[in-house]
């Protein structure tokens, strides 16, 4: 699929660029390279203020720099997608170290006049991840050949991003032809092509779906990365263009135990798994009549690994699905694996 994959060569290795974050949920960018392109990072950098780390090798770019990195990538994913004044100058220093500038924000680095300015005159390179394709289509709602998965959420930075992309490994190790389907900045930064959904204008937003999952041989899978949640006060709007464009076979259920309520909006809480499941059954029956629940992605990162495991199983029993931890692999992952393609 040449149309989704990305027209420029992003410069790597990577150097990850944490600002002054506090949130790790807003860090999700850096997480995310850290995890699944971990051989395409040096280390990391932070300014004053910050308090989430990724655990890579503390650096400032000029040691990055030494080390081989070519590129410095904004690495955090906050609400709005704005890049900050106070980052500005950590930018700038990564350029005059030699360092081009990667961002998924929804700002663009070429409209902060600061940073333009200095890439002109130290021949660095701004890039921009976040950029749809052209010539986006209106959606059909038509069928399409192949099979489809979509994971979803009670929120989000909780872990669909990971369970498709674990899934997405776990169908290709049983001989399973399957193509993770990037919908993010960090999924298009892992992947290496795919379509920012929350940067699609909204009446094309489905389209750009449908475009992201077309026609495929009858076996082959597209396993596609979720976004917000249907329940989210801000982001609901993305998350149901994407249900009823990539028209799911099966669903799986993400959520991260122990969240309560919605990142960002304390005022909210999150709604329940079950209701979860049950609202995305019924919207995405619109599109898509056979669509099914194939279990449930337990993110248990803050429990150790007995109360995991122990939450993992009552969980399944009280939902009558599979609920597995993505991350902890084991046999509860792999009934996950199994209810997706039965």
């Amino acid at each position: 699929m040449n149309h989704l994959k990305s027209d420029v060569v992003l410069p790597q290795p990577y150097l990850l660029f944490l600002g002054d974050t506090t949130e790790p949920g807003y860090a999700k960018t850096a997480f995310g390279l850290r995890d699944w392109a971990g051989g395409r990072c040096v280390g990391e950098y932070a300014i004053d203020g910050a308090t989430v780390v990724t655990g890579l090798a503390r650096m400032t770019p000029e040691q990055a720099a030494a080390s081989g990195a070519k590129a410095i990538v904004i690495g955090v994913a906050n609400s709005g997608g704005f890049i900050p004044a106070t980052w500005w100058p950590a930018l700038v220093r990564a350029m005059e170290a030699g360092l081009d500038v990667v961002s998924g924000m929804h700002a663009r680095l070429r409209d902060i006049d600061v940073l333009r300015e200095a890439a002109a005159r130290l021949g660095r390179r701004l890039i921009d991840v976040r950029e749809p394709p052209s010539a986006i289509p209106i959606a059909t709602g038509k069928p399409r050949t192949g099979k489809r998965l979509l994971t979803l959420g009670t929120d989000c930075a909780l872990g669909k991003k990971y369970t498709a992309l674990a899934l997405t490994h776990a169908f290709v190790a049983r001989g399973i032809d399957a193509t993770f389907r990037a919908t993010g900045q960090t999924g298009i930064l892992i992947a290496g092509g795919g379509i920012p959904m929350d940067a699609v204008v909204a009446d094309f937003a489905a389209g750009a779906a449908e475009m992201l999952s077309p026609d495929a041989a009858e076996h082959h899978w597209d396993v596609i990365e979720g976004q917000g949640s249907l329940f989210h006060p801000a982001y609901a709007g993305v998350s149901l263009a994407l249900l009823h464009g990539s028209q799911p076979d099966v669903i799986v259920a993400c959520h991260e135990a122990g969240r309560e309520r919605v990142l960002g909006h304390p005022a909210y809480a999150l709604p329940s798994i079950e209701e979860t499941i049950d609202l995305a059954l019924r919207l995405g029956a619109r599109t898509n009549p056979r669509i099914r629940c194939g279990g449930v992605g337990l993110n248990t990162s803050r429990l150790e690994e007995t109360a995991a495991l122990r939450l993992l199983a009552s969980e399944s029993d009280r939902l009558g699905l599979p609920v597995a931890d993505p991350m902890r692999g084991g046999a509860s992952f792999e009934r996950l694996v199994d209810a997706c393609l039965s």
